[in-house]
């Protein structure tokens, strides 16, 4: 699978991640084996990065049980901020930091973590400091190799010119496309950034014929919308398809991470973008006009 320079880093990532918030939420610990053949299928399709959160529930433990012993073969990002787990404090706080980090050492079986990031930070946070001192402060220690930040709108703009930061991650698809009108992903990658997007196929909402989840739910408003115009509705294209080429042909976007707790779905996204991507720029261009003439006021979600 193609890589790209990630930022400054020293990390080369695959253009397709997997995003790991499913087989935490959705999976138990008695689904063990189903956990590892999701991870186990994206690691030996190519993919080699990983992302996850210290609050999705089980997922850091799944990783820890499933490929720890490939550390080897994937980069790893997880992310921080929230009280989580039996953790009592309040959130942001230096003490749920520090707690934060060392227990996802702990689940994710590993002594160091690739890419650590603040998860949806609010903008007082990140302007106090606290949160990025104790992010600096493991980096320093070795726990963390990169640090990075999780956001969007006006936390993203301020992280991206505090200079602080080796990566965002942050929303971007075809019914999500602030961040390309808002200059946001040109501003991270001038900066040296790595740019992870966040909901790259909106969730699946694009042509669904009901809201894939409640979660989805803007996302899919935001598509019934734009298909109110024949010329982006009736493009013959993969509904996926679609959705993943619009994302990975922004020249700023370095990974797009992808969730599933379905392992033929690794194999399918990941066969499309090893061998059907790019699409027609024509398309791309049609769905950059039809956004600008009725989303120019929609914000990035979350």
């Amino acid at each position: 699978m193609q890589t790209r320079q990630f930022g400054n880093t020293d990390m080369q990532l695959t253009r397709l991640g997997l995003g790991l918030s499913e087989i935490g939420y959705r999976l138990t610990m008695a689904q063990e084996a189903r956990a590892s053949l999701v991870l186990n299928t994206a690691l030996d399709g190519g993919i080699n990065f990983l992302d996850t959160s210290a609050c999705y529930n089980i997922s850091e433990d799944l990783i820890g049980r499933a490929v720890s012993h490939r550390r080897n073969d994937y980069f790893l990002a997880t992310k921080f901020g929230h009280a989580s787990g039996d953790w009592q404090g309040a959130d942001w706080t230096r003490e749920t930091l520090r707690h934060s980090i060392e227990r996802s050492l702990k689940r994710l079986n590993t002594d160091y973590i690739d890419l650590l990031q603040m998860h949806s930070p609010p903008l007082d946070v990140l302007k106090q400091g606290d949160a990025i001192e104790e992010l600096q402060a493991a980096q320093q220690a070795g726990k963390v190799r990169y640090i990075g930040l999780s956001n969007d709108n006006e936390a993203a703009h301020w992280a991206v010119e505090s200079g602080l930061f080796a990566s965002l991650q942050t929303s971007f698809n075809l019914v999500d496309q602030a961040a390309l009108a808002t200059g946001l992903l040109a501003k991270a990658k001038a900066a040296g950034m790595g740019v992870i997007i966040k909901r790259p196929i909106a969730n699946g909402a694009w042509a669904a014929a009901v809201s894939p989840s409640d979660y989805a739910a803007e996302y899919f408003a935001r598509a019934q919308t734009m298909r109110e115009d024949p010329a982006v509705a009736n493009i013959a294209v993969d509904r996926i398809l679609l959705a993943m080429g619009f994302t990975f042909a922004h020249p700023d976007v370095d990974v797009a991470i992808i969730g599933t707790q379905n392992p033929a779905h690794v194999l399918a996204n990941i066969e499309m973008v090893a061998q059907q991507l790019p699409i027609d720029t024509a398309l791309i261009e049609a769905l950059y006009a039809r956004f600008k003439s009725v989303g120019a006021d929609w914000p990035q979600l979350r």
